[in-house]
């Protein structure tokens, strides 16, 4: 005949069994059906870890409504012999025949009416087991008794398998969410140094208490970041990253390991971290004792349950090995300084330690393309301008493209036989290789004809011819302007432009005027002929050419740089030409929210010397002209 209160009873614990969070909550379901069980006087339920010790125990007697707890830990190693080994074990005993040394309940199943025992012993996990005992009269019926006693265990495993499944899901979703945060912090910069430290930042305290972060040079790892949750700690890992001869060796011998490895207790001995680390750690126990012996407790491990005042956790280290494209980058280590059941998996750290070691070879790379880059573009422009008491010459070049592929952009300053000097500014479309070599073509063909003394106008168009000639697939702009002293003290400026932006002339008083110019682009028609426009400069007036990465700098609201540039340039009227050309080229950079194209600036004030003057070296009028 079928029971339909346990019936129902079993619907209720499997219902809290499906909504429980840990298995401790399931305990008054548990105990009060098992109590209501005729013949039943008292349920026991407790606790042990995997090296036999009690952690907890619980227990309800008939008639009443507050059970009797536990909690103090005490090692029972005769307990071995109750121990499951896999499916639950219910067994019957007399009272009388307990073992105190393998029983803890036995003392209060003896004060309970009855001559009997029923119990199940059921293993939760890999880290502990759990038994459930009733003391039971003459009147139970045994079979019922021992059935119903299987029946609760089986809801008691099955919930705790749920929980645990759980948190794995859940663990997994964070570990996720974190890999994925971190790759978005770790990604979000190019700057190698920067990126290290984000490395070092995105895994404290998430992940651990501690990191240290090296590279591999070639004389060895090198330290380059360190963090921790502790600012004191923070300057210990730090020193011992940069001079700890432990942790040094233990690197080094590592090499291309790409196993994370774990490090603690006697393992630790002799290196930093077992003791300065351990030393200044501090804990604050939180991990209430919720374990309910009578329903196997929670997930919790021993090191959880630990009372307060029973010391810091245990130092643990684990150190991964950086490997990005192939080869190995450096290496991160981590610091622990929390329970066993906190420490990420070796499949977590590796999956992280991949990402981070992307992170810093893209940094790596960046920062070795910018550097060629960088030397390149220093290829295609002058190393120095020439000096002369007649003129005040500068130039800036500022990089605008964040990929780093060569500009086109160029610039170069040529004294010529007739005493005069020719500026020229160029500008070829496109970026990349193909780019760069039309720039060295054009400046260095350019600067051959003018030092020969041709005239910018055969100049261009001969340039021209040779990028016909050469079927070059990218045009080019260009402006040629020579300056040639007078006797008076003016200076005659001639320009001859192949579709380059005008150059601007800041007069001694401030005004901006704009150099006629014209002329079609180089490398697109055959026979081209290019004309040339003369006026006169005075005394301090300054030319500023440059190319179109100026003008066309883009603030936020739409507005270019060459609206604002004519005033820009009067403010800086009695300036010198390296004042002028810099402060532009900031100016523009700061006042642009679009446009990524280089910017070249080439600026000559004119200082009033005439030619033939006759000056000694010492003269006052070329201080004065030096200074002006």
């Amino acid at each position: 005949m079928v029971d339909d209160t346990w019936s129902s009873a079993l619907h209720r614990l499997w219902q809290a069994a499906s909504r429980a969070e840990e298995v401790a909550a399931l305990a008054d379901d548990v105990y009060a059906p098992l109590l209501a069980t005729p013949g039943v006087h008292l349920v026991v339920g407790t606790r042990w870890d995997e090296k036999h010790v009690l952690r907890y125990m619980r227990s309800l007697s008939a008639g009443s409504d507050n059970p009797v707890i536990v909690a103090t830990t005490r090692s029972l190693p005769g307990a071995a012999v109750r121990e499951p080994g896999g499916a639950p074990v219910v067994t019957r005993s007399a009272v009388e025949g307990l073992d105190d040394s393998v029983w803890p309940e036995a003392e209060s199943l003896r004060q309970a009416p009855g001559a009997s025992v029923v119990a199940c012993t059921f293993r939760l996990d890999q880290r502990g087991w759990a038994a459930l005992a009733l003391a039971v009269d003459g009147t139970a019926d045994l079979t019922a008794v021992e059935s119903r006693l299987a029946q609760a265990v089986d809801v008691i495993v099955a919930c705790h398998t749920g929980i645990l499944q759980r948190g794995r899901e859940a663990r997994r979703a964070s570990d996720d969410a974190l890999l994925a945060e971190a790759s978005l912090q770790m990604d979000s910069s190019l700057d190698v140094e920067d990126t290290l430290r984000r490395v070092a930042r995105i895994a404290v305290p998430a992940v651990a208490d501690g990191a240290l972060v090296h590279l591999l040079r070639g004389e060895g790892p090198e330290f380059v970041a360190a963090t921790h949750v502790a600012v004191q700690q923070q300057r210990a890992l730090e020193e011992a990253g940069r001079h700890d001869p432990w942790l040094a060796a233990l690197l080094a011998r590592r090499g291309e390991d790409e196993d994370t490895v774990f490090l603690s207790g006697a393992a630790l001995e002799g290196s930093p971290f077992a003791e300065a680390v351990a030393e200044a750690a501090t804990e604050s126990v939180t991990d209430a004792v919720t374990e309910s012996v009578g329903t196997a407790g929670s997930d919790a491990t021993a090191a959880d349950a630990r009372p307060a005042g029973d010391g810091p956790h245990p130092t643990v280290v684990s150190i991964s090995t950086l490997r990005a494209r192939g080869r190995v980058v450096g290496s991160i280590t981590f610091v622990y300084q929390r329970p066993e059941a906190r420490l990420p998996d070796s499949a977590f750290l590796r999956s992280l330690a991949t990402r981070a070691a992307l992170a810093i070879d893209n940094a790596l790379l960046y920062e070795l393309r910018r550097t060629a880059v960088l030397s390149l573009q220093e290829h295609l422009l002058p190393s120095q301008l020439p000096e002369s008491v007649q003129w005040d010459l500068s130039a800036s070049y500022a990089v605008g493209d964040p990929m780093l592929d060569v500009g086109g952009d160029f610039y170069d300053a040529v004294p010529r036989p007739d005493g005069s000097i020719a500026l020229l500014i160029g500008d070829v479309c496109g970026r990349g290789a193909e780019a760069a070599a039309l720039t060295g073509l054009a400046r260095h063909t350019l600067r051959t004809l003018l030092e020969e003394g041709t005239d910018p106008g055969t100049a261009l168009s001969r340039l021209n011819r040779a990028l016909r000639q050469e079927r070059a697939s990218r045009f080019l702009t260009a402006v040629v302007a020579t300056l040639t002293p007078r006797p008076d003290g003016t200076a005659l400026l001639s320009t001859c432009s192949a579709g380059h932006p005008p150059p601007l002339v800041l007069r001694s008083d401030g005004t901006v005027s704009e150099v006629l110019s014209g002329g079609l682009l180089l490398g697109v028609l055959d026979d081209v002929s290019y004309e040339s426009h003369e006026e006169r400069i005075a005394p301090d007036d300054t030319l500023v050419l440059f190319t179109d990465g100026l003008t066309e700098s883009r603030e936020a609201g739409g507005a270019f740089f060459e609206s604002v540039l004519p005033a820009r340039l009067s403010a800086l009227r009695g300036s010198g030409a390296a004042h002028i050309a810099e402060s532009l080229a900031q100016q523009a950079e700061t006042f642009r929210d679009s446009g990524q194209d280089d910017i070249a600036l080439l600026v000559a004030r004119w200082t009033g010397v005439p030619p033939g003057a006759g000056l000694l070296p010492h003269d006052p009028r070329i201080e004065q002209a030096a200074l002006r």
